[in-house]
């Protein structure tokens, strides 16, 4: 059985609200983590029935407390004050193996007081969607939330038409996020405020306890964090879609899986999400998105700094300028190790710059493009030569590029060198296309696409029939050029 504790629910009220599950009409159990729940103590597993009615919230595992938990955010640059979970609730907590705290939340279990009006409910292809993506990134090492299960309702839920209806639980360091300090914030409710900060440097960055300025230390871990796992993002061409300040988790794990894509042709300017008209979290917008989120979170914690206003406005933007620093850095890492370069190579940004911009001209796909340029570094010689330059459509302009890189690049002579580079160049990402085929299969009565494709996207790394053949990149046809939200 999970050991469930509360520890949330010692926070003030505002932060949080009890609140039960609405029952669904037939819940059937879709998918299971079996590792990680293992990994957060289950113990034996219950049979598939049972699951099903635990994590579609019929009926509760024992010792679990529903709570919608509170936030605001900014929304695309405007700012609500009142968000809050509208179709989850946090059942509570608990310790893995490893010693780490986490939470344990249905999606799509029913409304809520921060409904607004909406159903509560969750499509079926959402859950499948998050389910793909955030497991994806756990395989590629991206810090994320986790999926444990995803059960199927035995409803119809309506948005553009009806569709199948499923609850998904979600497994995260926590579901604090800027937004639950923008939520109290927003009332001037300082005992509020100053709880949630002590909270969250007790279970996520303890090592700020002993600063001396507690809250300064808090600031600069978040951002260390935030800038480092989006680096990340972009090493693997990941598009969030939807970086409001609700959706940035202060633990630093990526969440909200909502019209997320990967980047296929390289273009620095794409966006996928349906509802950002105006490119506001386009890839290579992400960095700066971040730290303006930051600097809404540094204005939360004003209140709690000591000293004159102008000093504390000072401490706090001293802080957000070393954002470019810290993600200048892991992408500098990130970089070498996609090139195959030493990690202190001085040619990786320059490199990196170049092969974006043959990449871009030539309409070349970003993964596909790593994956030949490792084999080609594991294997040199005119054939995965080749093999590379016919991915682009310009390949006498990419030519000289690869001589120069081959000039620097050590990954074939160092087995550890090049282990990084495969590392650092997933053999597949959850193509747009192929996670959209995946979820008209599953609304038609047809899982197995799913069950096949997550096979291959939680081992990128492995070559395998699987893994060829649904890492290939869209052909015309095949496209997907927006992505939805499910809510």
């Amino acid at each position: 059985m999970l050991a469930f504790e509360h520890q949330f629910a010692t926070l003030p009220e505002p932060l949080w609200v009890a609140c039960q599950p609405t029952p669904v009409e037939a819940p059937r159990l879709i998918a299971f983590n079996q590792p990680l729940a293992d990994a957060l103590g289950l113990g034996e597993t219950p049979d598939d029935a049972s699951l099903a009615e635990w994590f579609s919230g019929n009926a509760l595992p024992p010792g679990a407390e529903p709570k919608a938990l509170g936030y605001a955010g900014h929304q695309f640059g405007n700012f609500v004050p009142q968000l809050g979970d509208g179709r989850a609730l946090l059942l509570g907590e608990v310790v893995d193996h490893d010693g780490v705290r986490r939470d344990i939340q249905l999606k799509g279990s029913g409304r809520t007081p921060f409904s607004r009006g909406g159903d509560g409910r969750s499509p079926l292809g959402p859950v499948l969607r998050e389910y793909l993506v955030s497991e994806a990134m756990a395989a590629m090492g991206v810090p994320t939330t986790r999926a444990l299960a995803a059960v199927a309702s035995g409803e119809r839920v309506m948005r553009q038409m009806a569709e199948p209806g499923a609850v998904l639980t979600r497994v995260a360091a926590s579901h604090v996020r800027v937004g639950t300090f923008q939520f109290v914030a927003a009332r001037q409710d300082h005992t509020a405020l100053k709880a949630l900060a002590d909270f969250v440097i007790e279970r996520h960055y303890p090592e700020a306890q002993q600063a001396e300025q507690p809250y300064l230390a808090l600031l600069e871990a978040v951002l260390q964090r935030q800038a480092a796992l989006v680096a990340q993002w972009m090493g693997v061409g990941f598009i969030h879609g939807v970086m409001n300040t609700d959706n940035m988790s202060i633990a630093g794990e990526t969440i909200d899986y909502g019209p997320c894509a990967f980047m296929e042709q390289f273009d620095p300017q794409k966006v996928y999400s349906s509802i950002d008209q105006g490119k506001r979290y386009a890839f290579s917008n992400q960095p700066l998105i971040a730290q303006w989120n930051l600097a809404r979170f540094a204005e939360c914690l004003l209140p709690l700094l000591e000293g004159e206003q102008e000093t504390r406005v000072s401490q706090l933007t001293d802080i957000l300028r070393g954002f470019d620093g810290v993600f200048a850095a892991e992408q500098q890492r990130i970089h070498a190790d996609k090139l195959g370069l030493d990690a202190e190579a001085d040619q990786a940004s320059q490199l990196m710059a170049a092969l974006e911009a043959q990449m871009q001209q030539g309409r070349m796909d970003m993964t596909a493009t790593f994956d030949a340029l490792t084999q080609l570094a594991r294997a040199p010689g005119d054939t995965s030569r080749q093999a590379l330059l016919a991915l682009s459509a310009t390949p006498e302009a990419l030519a000289p590029w690869v001589d120069e890189w081959q000039a620097h690049q050590v990954a074939s002579q160092n087995e550890q060198r090049w282990q990084a580079m495969r590392q650092a160049n997933p053999l597949i990402i959850p193509r747009n296309h192929r996670v959209e085929e995946a979820i008209q299969a599953a609304n038609d009565g047809d899982l197995a696409p799913f069950y096949r494709l997550l096979a291959a996207v939680t081992t990128p790394y492995t070559a395998t029939a699987d893994t060829r053949e649904l890492g290939q990149p869209a052909n015309e046809q095949q496209q997907v050029l927006r992505t939805f939200c499910g809510t």
